[in-house]
């Protein structure tokens, strides 16, 4: 058989089809059928679940980072996708080539070769151990009858240039109702922890500043996080059809103060104020404070217009299906605000 990769398909007139393009997770892909047939849900789309009750409503919000540099989630999986009569219904419509894998388009032709005339098709860049590409063997008539669904590969957002998103190279294959592939590649909680973790959103980091937006040299200015909006955050990713599901958890446990200048000193002297007992971080200014040591804050030593930079750390763990869960690297979210420092001005008389 001869194969499109997605490289060279890009440069094809008539890449659309219903069987969808080559492409990659993009989070939150439903499934379903047209009515004719044609699976709406493309590769380009997870079938994952994702749901996120508990993410910010009335604020701005982003994506955390990871701390940890070396954390390597899975890059590709591979998720359920056919059913026989949906597979038969899409190949049957298609016009131009459509896609077998996340990497890999084939014409209708090749289709009907491999999963209904039973012709054996070579899987992609999948060393068989013998320094060549391992065989799928043939369906017939798409195996219209039979209990199951057709398998395909889907890459993690963002990784789509990612070398190791080339290890999940099996062409679609059959695997039978209720059971997950024995395939190092195949969906497990641990997975769809980390596709939750991708879809973690947090309020940008904008801390509550007294005095607000201009702060007297000398003076501390008292800083602090509104306990109503940095609270844990939990995002929930269902694979539903084989029962497979991660719910992963962001709690706040830290803000960390860059002042924007060296003629500063924060508080505490680290910079890093840590969760209180009472979830908050930091303590609001009350009248009467503005000479005491805050338990969060900044004095400048000199006026001027500084980038204060205020980093929250994210503690994130998760739990799922099978009695599993464990920690994933924390997470991080910087923003920049503009302080400006005034002196007090005072008159001799």
């Amino acid at each position: 058989m001869v194969a499109v990769t997605a490289l060279s398909a890009a440069l094809l007139p008539s890449a659309a089809s219903a069987l969808g393009g080559p492409g990659h997770e993009n989070g939150g892909g439903s499934g379903g059928t047209d009515g004719k047939g044609g699976l709406i849900a493309s590769v380009t789309d997870s079938q994952i679940r994702v749901t996120a009750p508990d993410v910010p409503k009335g604020v701005p919000v982003g994506s955390v980072t990871s701390t940890d540099p070396d954390w390597e989630p899975p890059v590709c999986w591979y998720e359920p996708v056919f059913t026989p009569e949906q597979l038969k219904k899409s190949v049957g419509g298609l016009d131009g080539m459509g896609a077998v894998n996340a990497h890999e388009w084939w014409s209708k032709g090749l289709f009907v070769d491999h999963y209904d005339k039973g012709e054996p098709a070579d899987n992609f860049d999948l060393d068989d151990g013998s320094g060549k590409n391992s065989t799928a063997e043939g369906y017939k008539n798409y195996n219209i009858g039979e209990q199951g669904k057709f398998w395909r590969s889907v890459v993690r957002k963002g990784h789509e240039d990612d070398q190791k998103a080339w290890d999940c190279g099996r062409v679609m294959f059959w695997q039978d109702a209720g059971t997950i592939p024995d395939d190092p590649h195949a969906p497990t909680p641990k997975t769809l922890a980390a596709f939750a973790y991708d879809h973690i959103k947090v309020p940008e980091t904008e801390v509550e500043l007294r005095p607000a937006a201009k702060s007297t040299v000398n003076l501390p200015t008292w800083v602090w996080l509104d306990k109503g909006v940095f609270k844990d955050v939990t995002v929930r990713a269902s694979l539903d059809e084989v029962g497979v599901w991660a719910e992963t958890t962001a709690r706040p446990v830290s803000l960390h103060l860059e002042p924007g200048t060296g003629d500063a000193e924060t508080f505490p002297a680290s910079g890093e104020c840590e969760v209180a007992e009472d979830g908050g971080i930091g303590a609001p200014y009350t009248k009467g404070s503005s000479e005491k040591p805050p338990p969060c804050g900044i004095r400048y030593l000199r006026k001027g217009d500084f980038d204060l930079k205020a980093s929250v750390t994210w503690e994130i763990t998760w739990k799922g299906s099978q009695n599993t869960g464990g920690d994933l690297p924390d997470g991080t979210f910087e923003t920049t605000q503009d302080l400006n420092v005034q002196e007090i001005q005072s008159v001799n008389r």
